[in-house]
């Protein structure tokens, strides 16, 4: 381990409620020269020891941590496969099923964009399918803030870059300098709380029994050690229908190649377990 890296782990051994021994190495030292940056400290070893001395500094470098980032339709090339291929797909299935649900899971929704992304597009795929498919779609992260942040579904007008304006006029009334999504459109999804480390379970208990067509888990893997990237995966995919659709980041290609998922489409960042 790097030595730096070693010292942050071990400033933080004694506080269990702030548990950083999972993240990569890389993740916290460039976490960690940001605050040194912001608290003007003339040197990494002076950080080092501002954080092992101000209780508030830790909790800030902690907080900074924690991955709260998203946007709507994130990856241009990852949403058209979904909606070109993907989703016709599952939608043509469950149509000549009817006893079948359309099972979805954003495994860190952060504040609801990826969720409300992937709804809207269902809802426009059952229109153009003329399918009435019943579609869950839970959306779960473990910082409570960004889950009332998903709930409430209000966001500023520059986080809508990449909303067309028939979606900007079908599933959201503008109040002020906010856009809110309207309620048809949060009524597809569940919000929840739910650390993917949680041991007791391996999805959201508001999923019931997991068995999801599509797992979102972007930009995610990568700011974690190996041995807990594979955590997340195994408990991905004891929850994945047999032929059920894994997507992460751009980045993440490497990671999941390694775990023996396969990209089906070139550069899409859509994953199947092979």
């Amino acid at each position: 381990m790097n030595n730096h890296a070693y010292h942050i782990n071990d400033i933080f051994i004694n506080h269990d409620e702030m548990n950083i021994s999972r993240y990569d190495e890389t993740f916290l030292i460039n976490s960690a020269k940001r605050r040194c940056a912001a608290t003007g400290c003339s040197s990494f070893e002076d950080y080092l020891e501002l954080l092992e001395d101000s209780e508030l500094e830790r909790m800030t470098f902690y907080d900074s941590l924690q991955i709260g980032y998203s946007s709507f339709f994130r990856n241009p090339l990852t949403f058209y496969t979904l909606e070109k291929i993907v989703l016709p797909e599952l939608i043509a299935e469950t149509k000549n099923n009817q006893s079948k649900d359309l099972r979805i899971w954003s495994a860190a929704c952060a504040a609801g964009q990826e969720a409300y992304s992937i709804a809207m597009l269902i809802e426009e795929q059952k229109v153009c399918n003329d399918s009435k498919c019943n579609c869950l779609i839970f959306g779960t992260d473990k910082d409570e803030e960004q889950v009332k942040l998903a709930l409430k579904g209000q966001y500023a007008r520059h986080a809508l870059d990449n909303i067309s304006l028939y979606q900007l006029d079908k599933w959201f009334v503008k109040y002020n300098n906010t856009y809110h999504i309207k309620q048809e459109l949060k009524e597809k999804i569940s919000f929840s709380v739910f650390d993917l480390f949680n041991k007791q379970y391996c999805c959201p208990p508001a999923s019931i029994f997991g068995h999801f067509d599509i797992i979102f888990c972007v930009n995610l893997l990568f700011y974690y050690k190996e041995k807990f990237r594979k955590i997340i995966l195994d408990k991905i995919e004891a929850v994945m229908t047999e032929k059920g659709f894994l997507i992460t980041g751009e980045t993440e290609r490497d990671i999941l190649m390694k775990h023996h998922f396969k990209e089906i489409y070139p550069q899409s960042a859509i994953f199947r377990k092979y």
